[in-house]
């Protein structure tokens, strides 16, 4: 197995994790499950690790693929500089879960609801971004989800695709 299988591997996980992780600490807040709480911030704290490797990762997954038919430098690119915000972010998510769930313990219970709040505001921005990242670095070998957009090298979706190769540029309805 090398970096680009690990790469494959492990990027779903904070896509689902954070996801999951946000689901249990909301449910955790809602029914003031206290050890509930603790399983989302733990959930939360572990998919932030899992992002640090998914990131180092996908430099050797660009080399990989880059020289590849098909394959967008553009959509690359995007992907990459979206990762960067991911990273910070869930980074972000990873270091507030952690401090909240040994500070809790410590908290008053209005500053650890405060807390807990910020800390679920936090995993859904994040778990935006890492999904908007996630979704271009499909779209580098899935042509299948690509959108067409701005007529951008690479970027084009299956079926205007296959009327270039086939020499139609023409719309499917002029029959």
């Amino acid at each position: 197995m090398d970096l680009v299988h690990i790469h494959l591997l492990l990027n779903h996980v904070p896509v689902i994790g954070l996801v999951i992780g946000f689901l249990i600490l909301a449910w955790g807040m809602f029914r003031k499950y206290s050890d509930v709480k603790d399983a989302g911030l733990i959930v939360l704290f572990v998919t932030s690790l899992v992002a640090i490797p998914v990131y180092l990762t996908g430099e050797p997954a660009e080399e990989a693929v880059e020289k590849l038919a098909g394959v967008s430098d553009q959509l690359i690119e995007l992907h990459e500089d979206a990762a960067v915000y991911s990273l910070a972010l869930c980074i972000a998510v990873g270091i507030a879960a952690f401090v909240l769930l040994i500070a809790r313990r410590f908290l008053s219970e209005t500053l650890a609801m405060i807390g807990t709040f910020l800390v679920l505001v936090l995993a859904a921005v994040a778990g935006a971004s890492i999904a908007y990242t996630s979704n271009l670095g499909g779209q580098v070998r899935h042509s299948e989800i690509r959108v067409a957009q701005n007529n951008a090298p690479g970027a084009e979706s299956p079926a205007t695709e296959k009327k270039k190769e086939n020499g139609k540029e023409k719309d499917d309805h002029d029959d």
